[in-house]
């Protein structure tokens, strides 16, 4: 079992910067893959980006790339997603996940019915 605790986010203007952070126990997750999906209301849960916890190779979303980075802190089994260049749109509640796939790329990294266990969730608003 793993448990995946969420901290970040909040409420920021358009073009600011946010990062949230995902802590894991339970269970050693070296040869898990931590994905980051979002969901705003009325909308389905999409894919942010995905880093892998023992070679660190990150995925990312077409419209996030440039903008949001992912990264871990092995010591500390925590993973952090930076976003910067905040846009209104992208305001929602961002998860943090964990899928023991660890092959196949973002085409399967972004399947949110692959993970296996999520964090509570957490609200980012980004104003206008």
């Amino acid at each position: 079992q793993v448990q995946l605790v969420q901290s970040g986010g909040g409420l920021v203007q358009a073009g600011g910067s946010l990062r949230l952070s995902c802590a894991a126990s339970g269970r050693t997750l070296g040869t898990y893959t931590m994905g980051w999906f979002r969901q705003a209301p009325g909308k389905e849960r999409e894919f942010v980006a995905a880093i892998s916890w023992s070679s660190g190779s990150t995925y990312y979303e077409d419209s996030v790339k440039g903008r949001f980075t992912t990264s871990r802190d092995n010591a500390k089994n925590t993973v952090y997603l930076q976003m910067n260049s905040l846009k209104p749109e992208e305001s929602a509640v961002y998860y943090c996940a964990a899928t023991r796939l660890t092959i196949g790329g973002t085409n399967y990294f972004s399947r949110s019915n692959l993970y296996d266990f999520w964090g509570q969730g957490t609200q980012v608003t980004v104003s206008s």
